[in-house]
């Protein structure tokens, strides 16, 4: 395992598209605090099913989407090709991602959020206004190794930047005064009165997943988000991500 820093934590971030290739998860908090709990089974780069936890049918989805080399602990998962990998850190994660820096989104659920938590690259890669380069979307201090549902996770105090950049505006991983005005103006009801200084954020290590993430100081900004994994890399057959038929039609 890698030692947990804070550009450990930002190549972290970056690295989930190359670290798992199915995943079954619960969450809660998505797509924003008052909705009922979900579990899902994943299986990129194109299929997710969806339920609630009594097991009722939310939703499938079937979404193509770009295909990458996944790379585990259990070795390579082939894919259709890319055109170039990542540059990889000694420690096997990445130090920067090939191309459009959206090309490796999961299927969605509700909205971009659900994204952005499989793959944070918006915790670790922001863009400069004026430039365009890429730079530091967060400061991140205090990284430490916790638990989160029991998995080895790393979690960092972080502060975004003018360079925050995340999938959507309107459904940022983090709350921030430049991204809601960018995307909302000025005047908008979106707008807040305040924005949390400090946020609270968790990786899942095997996986990159943003597994929790919060403003520090609970003031009801309504970003927060929990998600316990619960398999990696497990099989799932074509027929998890299969319609139910539907009830039989019958003539009047």
């Amino acid at each position: 395992m890698p030692t947990p820093s804070a550009e450990s934590f930002s190549a972290l971030a970056r690295s989930s598209p190359w670290l798992w290739s199915t995943l079954r998860f619960t969450a809660r908090g998505l797509p924003d605090q008052g909705f009922p709990p979900v579990r899902a089974w994943l299986r990129r780069p194109d299929r997710l099913r969806v339920e609630a936890l009594d097991g009722q049918l939310r939703q499938i989805v079937r979404q193509a989407g770009p295909a990458v080399a996944v790379l585990s602990s259990h070795g390579g998962f082939p894919r259709d090709a890319v055109p170039d990998g990542p540059l990889l850190r000694a420690d096997g994660l990445v130090e920067r991602r090939p191309g459009d820096r959206w090309a490796y989104d999961a299927p969605m659920y509700q909205n971009y959020r659900w994204v952005a938590l499989l793959d944070p690259l918006e915790l670790a890669d922001g863009i400069d206004r004026d430039t365009g380069a890429t730079v530091p979307a967060l400061v991140v201090d205090d990284v430490r190794e916790v638990e989160h549902g029991g998995r080895p996770a790393w979690e960092a105090v972080v502060r975004t930047t003018p360079a925050y950049e995340p999938r959507c505006g309107c459904c940022s991983l983090l709350r921030s005064l430049e991204v809601d005005i960018q995307e909302f103006g000025p005047r908008s009801e979106h707008v807040l009165e305040d924005y949390p200084e400090l946020h609270r954020v968790r990786l899942d290590v095997e996986t990159g997943v943003c597994v929790s993430a919060e403003g520090i100081g609970d003031r009801g900004w309504g970003r927060g988000h929990d998600v316990r994994i619960e398999a990696v890399d497990e099989p799932m057959a074509d027929a998890l991500f299969v319609e139910p038929p539907g009830p039989p039609f019958r003539r009047r």
